[in-house]
Order: structure tokens, then C-alpha cells, then sequence
């Protein structure tokens, strides 16, 4: 194997470990082509989107290894790593990849269940009699 980036994207409980190496090769997630294992062309672009600011589309390739929460939650964690690592191997990356709000992580999580409440944050329904 040849050097690659190696960094961490996470995003509500999903987190992807992502390296990336220079040259062509076939992109993997989970040891499955990116193209079969993400589904959905939204969150294909998604995953891309560091990539193809970058115009790094066809100069290099990665292999991730993702866990937990669902499809969209592991889209947005492989794009985290993957502007992670953009960012880490060129300072004009970064620049761009800062402006576009991709390096940025997305803290959101889903709330806790309340004792005494039917959700996070529904309450009984209040009667006046």
C-alpha cells in the first residue's frame, strides 16, 4: 500500500475512519464500492462534494470504514473525513473547503428521552376538565 491521509469524520452517531491515497483506484466504504454502497444520488453528491471543490475527483481515492446511525448520517461523516484529509494534505484545500462550510463539524444529536414526557420534549396532552 502507498501513503495515504488518515483522518476521523463524525456526524450524529456515525463515525468514519477515512483514508485517503493519491493516484487512481477504486473508492471503498465498508469494503463495497462507494457506488454500491451509497444508494441515494443526494447522498452521493454528499460524499463527492469535498472532492469536487477540490478537483481532486480523479487524482485520488479513499477507503473508509463507517459506523452507526443511518445513510445520511454516514454520508455526512465520509464527507467530514474526507475534508479532514483534503484540508490536511494541501493549505489551498483548506481555504476552500473553509469557505464552503465543510470542515466544520455538525454537533446535532438527538435529544434524550425526559421521565414523565412521551419524547425529548412532548408532554401529555393537558386537559382543561
Amino acid at each position: 500500500m502507498s501513503k495515504y491521509t488518515y483522518t476521523i469524520g463524525r456526524r450524529k452517531t456515525a463515525s468514519a475512519q477515512v483514508r485517503i491515497y493519491p493516484g487512481k483506484g477504486k473508492s471503498m466504504i465498508n469494503g463495497k464500492p462507494a457506488a454500491d454502497y451509497i444508494t441515494r444520488k443526494d447522498l452521493f453528491d454528499t460524499v463527492y462534494s469535498p472532492l469536487k471543490l477540490c478537483k481532486q475527483k480523479d487524482e485520488c481515492y479513499f477507503e473508509v470504514q463507517v459506523l452507526g446511525s443511518g445513510e445520511k448520517g454516514q454520508a455526512e461523516a465520509i464527507r467530514l473525513g474526507l475534508a479532514r484529509g483534503l484540508a490536511q494534505n494541501s493549505e489551498e484545500h483548506k481555504t476552500l473547503l473553509k469557505e464552503a462550510w465543510l470542515l466544520t463539524r455538525d454537533a446535532r444529536k438527538v435529544e434524550r428521552k425526559k421521565p414523565g414526557l412521551h419524547k425529548a420534549r412532548k408532554s401529555i396532552q393537558w386537559s382543561k376538565r
